[in-house]
């Protein structure tokens, strides 16, 4: 077993996420009663994501009170305003399987000094899991090193991802990379907690992880983890700024390649020719259902496989 170096401030952040776990673990116990409310459509907050963020903060703030807070529920409003430490929090990754009593779920702190993310701590609080990284140091799970998988061909590949949940999120769009992906994958999974998924990339369960729309405190922790167990992490398009750029794609360095060039295309960041080419594709899609769907040509049998071969 290979036991890390554990840097001071990742000690502090590790006491900071058990801690917050034992909030949630607590909760878990009784998930009925937990009072939830709605920030927007389908994204939810209940007084755990509130707590565990509280409890973090504290415990970071009185190890180091010079520091900036960046947390999910409360932003900037803790911490010093000005400091080139800026510590990115999400209490509760997957608080929507959290509420439901679907046990897959994290706590994610990462700590950014002047903008590039140098610890890392996530934290399942369900399987006592903690996932930990400190730049140049290497990513563990429960004390021994992460590396990712070593696959090489896509098709052999589990790959995650998250789906669209927001009502103005591009679904036709994303339906079409999902299916570009499904039929040369070995197989795709939607767990419902990025910082989980990320995490699981680095220690090889999984071999890549793709997803729109994210936010910072989704993805900080765990692409230290990506990177110092050997992957490579950034946008859709394959660019390594990414953090705040609410897209992320993550694998070993062979199917990272693989991934950016089948879903390049799809990146807000994509050239416009390729653009029009997922537009082009797009319409004809949706012609090809239209056609379909007119009952004068297709019987329900018909109708089937035409819809099998459109996806």
């Amino acid at each position: 077993m290979n036991s890390p170096n554990l840097h001071p401030m990742i000690n502090v952040a590790v006491k900071a996420a058990r801690a917050a776990g034992a909030i949630i673990n607590r909760a878990a116990l009784d998930v009925e009663s937990v009072r939830v409310s709605q920030k927007q459509v389908n994204d939810f907050v209940t007084e755990v994501d509130q707590a565990s963020e509280q409890m973090i903060i504290e415990t970071l703030l009185t190890a180091y009170p010079g520091h900036a807070i960046w947390a999910e529920e409360s932003g900037h409003e803790h911490g010093a305003r000005d400091s080139e430490f800026v510590w990115i929090i999400d209490p509760l990754d997957g608080t929507t399987n959290f509420i439901h009593g679907l046990p897959i779920y994290c706590v994610s702190i990462a700590l950014a000094v002047r903008g590039k993310v140098e610890q890392a701590v996530i934290y399942d609080p369900s399987r006592n899991d903690l996932f930990t990284a400190t730049k140049g140091r290497g990513a563990f799970m429960n004390n021994r090193r992460l590396r990712v998988a070593k696959r090489t061909r896509l098709q052999e590949c589990l790959i995650s991802t998250g789906f669209p949940y927001r009502m103005d999120d591009d679904l036709p769009s994303y339906l079409q990379m999902l299916g570009d992906i499904i039929q040369r994958t070995a197989g795709i999974r939607r767990p419902g907690a990025a910082a989980l998924d990320l995490a699981y990339v680095a220690a090889g369960f999984t071999d890549g992880f793709f997803e729109k729309g994210l936010q910072p405190w989704d993805v900080a922790a765990g692409s230290l983890l990506i990177t110092e167990a050997g992957g490579l992490v950034g946008n859709l398009s394959g660019d390594a700024d990414f953090l705040e750029q609410h897209e992320c794609l993550a694998a070993n360095p062979r199917i990272y390649g693989q991934m950016v060039s089948l879903l390049g295309k799809y990146s807000k960041f994509a050239g416009a020719g390729e653009k029009a080419g997922v537009r082009a594709s797009l319409a004809e899609a949706v012609q090809a259902n239209t056609a379909t769907a007119t009952p004068e040509t297709a019987t329900p049998d018909d109708a089937s496989s035409h819809s099998d071969a459109a996806f």
